[in-house]
């Protein structure tokens, strides 16, 4: 029986994938560095084996399945290419492997993490469905009909997926370490749409949305008129949301989410709108939507008495304003403090304005260091451009972090795709003090 080991498990996209082969039957360890990560702890829960690097690890009969981050110098990759064993790139064998099912690809600059995650939620109650999220999350079944994967256009790595239905959030620009503008971007959407075998499903009130060509049926979805799937009659509360969907002008069935902000009805009607294509109930729909309980690092709250703490992997100006709207329709009788970290320099110097008006939506301000990354150690800025074009913001690090405890009655947002965790984790530590 072949193994299959992944160079790199650790890795959000290789975590999932891994997790959907060992729940299909399949034999399955990994290598990667021994510092923890929140997506090894579902790995962990299936004992599948977590070695550190080492050429060693590789044995014949193996497959070798590499992250996307570790180059074919790295020592275990040479190692099997030595012992002529098949190498395959992760997104390489995400392409090949999705083909034994009806796939559905969700991409998007914002909301391609929770739209995967709810549409398997929701698909997994009508078929038997496999499910990979960017979140570190993977489910695999023996009987899957449907698989349902997060796709990203992150250096076009989703060009090698050629999907039955691909889902579209939007279009934005993102990734300036590679995407030169957002027509480069616009161009690399357009490329994926004519890969799609069956349909695509997009949100219509986004201009470069819009101008999509395709081979295939293009369904539009969102708040406009225009769109083949509107939502009309949208009531918020601090329960949730509910709203009205109508089909091409014709009412269709009436949903109610337990969940905040416009970017999630957008996300539920992406979901609404290939499950109607798929001839699934709007009553079996709705039900699975009452139970759906989120993706990791999506607005996770955990409450300490008055304080509120949410972790969110907001690290886009969009991503920021999205996740400060649903506190406030959650929470509209709490002080809204906003806790950032910007995730590399390219990002935060391309979007330094930006990002000062989406935190500037908040009541307080404070900002942490800026994350490198793996390929960007540094850059021209620091903090403290940022930090000069937010009035009244603060600079917070693990040592002053009691600055927080003056906020009382209040929600922190703690957001950021680096090690944000580590300061809310420090504030937590200092409430159970208190």
């Amino acid at each position: 029986m072949t193994v299959y080991h992944f160079t790199g498990i650790k890795g959000s996209g290789m975590s999932s994938l891994a997790q959907i082969l060992f729940d299909s039957g399949e034999s399955v360890q990994g290598s990667d560095i021994e510092k923890h990560f929140f997506t090894e702890e579902p790995l962990r829960k299936r004992n599948i084996t977590i070695l550190p690097f080492d050429p060693d690890n590789i044995k014949e009969g193996m497959t070798i399945i590499a992250g996307n981050a570790f180059p074919d110098s790295h020592p275990e990759i040479i190692r099997a290419k030595e012992m002529n064993l098949e190498v395959i790139r992760y997104h390489t064998f995400l392409g090949e492997y999705l083909e034994k099912f009806t796939s559905i690809a969700i991409t998007g600059a914002h909301g391609k993490t929770s739209t995967t995650g709810l549409m398997a939620h929701v698909l997994e109650g009508a078929t038997p469905t496999s499910f990979l999220i960017g979140d570190g999350t993977g489910g695999g079944m023996k009987d899957a009909k449907n698989f349902v994967m997060e796709a990203c256009e992150y250096r076009r790595h989703f060009l090698a997926y050629h999907p039955d239905y691909a889902v579209m959030t939007n279009i934005d620009f993102d990734h300036p370490d590679y995407y030169k503008d957002i027509d480069d971007v616009f161009s690399a959407f357009q490329s994926m749409a004519l890969q799609v075998k069956k349909a695509i499903v997009a949100c219509g009130d986004d201009e470069y949305l819009q101008k999509i060509q395709a081979n295939v049926p293009v369904v539009y979805y969102g708040f406009g008129s225009q769109n083949d799937f509107e939502a009309r009659n949208v009531e918020k509360t601090t329960e949730g949301t509910s709203f009205e969907v109508y089909v091409r002008n014709e009412y269709y069935s009436k949903f109610f989410i337990p969940m905040y902000g416009d970017h999630t009805i957008l996300n539920t009607l992406a979901v609404i709108s290939l499950c109607h294509y798929e001839g699934i109930p709007a009553a079996l729909i709705q039900e699975r939507l009452h139970t759906y309980h989120g993706v990791k690092r999506r607005f996770t709250e955990t409450e300490r008495g008055s304080r509120i703490l949410i972790d969110d992997y907001a690290h886009h100006p969009t991503e920021i304003s999205a996740t400060i709207e649903s506190a406030r329709q959650k929470y509209p009788n709490k002080e809204l403090i906003a806790i950032f970290q910007p995730h590399t320099f390219t990002r935060t110097q391309a979007f330094l304005k930006n990002f000062a008006n989406s935190l500037s939506g908040a009541d307080c301000v404070y900002l942490c260091d800026i994350f490198g990354s793996a390929r960007e150690k540094g850059g021209a800025l620091s903090i403290e451009d940022l930090a000069n074009l937010i009035e009244e913001s603060h600079l917070l690090n693990k040592e002053n972090i009691n600055e927080l405890l003056s906020h009382e009655n209040a929600v922190f947002l703690f957001m950021g795709a680096g090690d944000i965790h580590k300061f809310q984790t420090a504030f937590e530590e200092l409430l159970q003090e208190a």
